[in-house]
Formats: structure tokens, C-alpha cells, sequence
């Protein structure tokens, strides 16, 4: 369910927000919402801001490069454990501990941005024009030809 409220923006907090929805690509009106939106999260989650990035707007732990989704990548490789990811990170525990904690609120959000985050076959071959797709098991030969020998 959403609500209609009425707000009133001086002329120059019209025109950031105007300039704002060119770049998003978004209305005026569909930017506001996604502006305060995002600073409501900024209020209730320590250590987290919104930046633009190639992908569209994101959730970024602060005074670092790293993306949320980034951060819970790492975790995952150990185990969740936000002091080993800060420790790793070289961050304050606190820091990682954050990251896991948006991403326990806004579920959908990461994992979406890390289904994004990897290749597809097709996103490489256009990426890498040359590439081979290669298989390794037992049942596979080894490549016969001059490379092979």
C-alpha cells in the first residue's frame, strides 16, 4: 500500500530533484520517493549510504568502495562471520557487522544484486570476443594439436 502526501520544496530543491530524475531516468516524483526512502535507511542502518554505480543506485558501507552485496559475498566465504570479514577488510567488526545486518532487512535487494554481479556465458563472449569454453573431468580428453602436445 503506498500514500499520497503533499510536500512543499523550495525552487532550488525542486530543480536538485528534477536534475536528480534526469539522471535515475525516473520522475520527479519517483526520485523523491526513492530519495527518501533511501535516507530513512541511512538513518536506521550505521555505516550505510546510497551512490549511483554502473548498475543503478546502491547501498555502499561507508568511507569504503565496497557495495552491501559485496560484503555478503565475502561473509559467505566465511561462514557469515562478520568479525573475520572485517578482519579481512582490515575495517572495524562493527563495519562488516553493519553490511550483514542491511542485508537481513533488505533480503530481496542483495540477492539481486549478487544474481547481477555474476557473468553469464553470453556477457563474457561479448566481453571477451576470442574466448573457448572449456569442460574438465574425467571423462574429457585432452586437447590434441600443437597446444595439446
Amino acid at each position: 500500500m503506498s500514500q499520497v502526501i503533499s510536500l512543499r520544496l523550495r525552487d532550488e530543491q525542486m530543480e536538485r530533484v528534477r536534475r536528480v530524475a534526469r539522471r535515475m531516468n525516473k520522475s520527479a516524483s519517483e526520485t523523491a520517493a526513492t530519495l527518501l526512502e533511501e535516507a530513512l535507511r541511512t538513518s536506521e542502518f550505521a555505516f550505510i549510504q546510497f551512490r549511483d554505480s554502473s548498475v543503478g543506485r546502491q547501498a555502499y558501507i561507508q568511507g569504503s568502495r565496497l557495495a552491501v552485496w559485496e560484503v555478503v559475498k565475502l561473509a559467505r566465504a566465511y561462514d557469515g562471520d562478520a568479525a573475520r570479514v572485517a578482519e579481512n577488510l582490515d575495517w572495524p567488526a562493527v563495519k562488516a557487522q553493519a553490511a550483514l545486518n542491511y542485508a537481513t532487512a533488505y533480503p530481496e535487494e542483495i540477492e539481486a544484486a549478487i544474481a547481477d554481479s555474476l557473468p553469464t556465458p553470453e556477457a563474457l563472449a561479448a566481453l571477451l570476443p576470442g574466448m573457448e569454453r572449456f569442460s574438465a573431468g574425467a571423462d574429457v580428453a585432452p586437447p590434441t594439436g600443437e597446444r595439446g602436445q
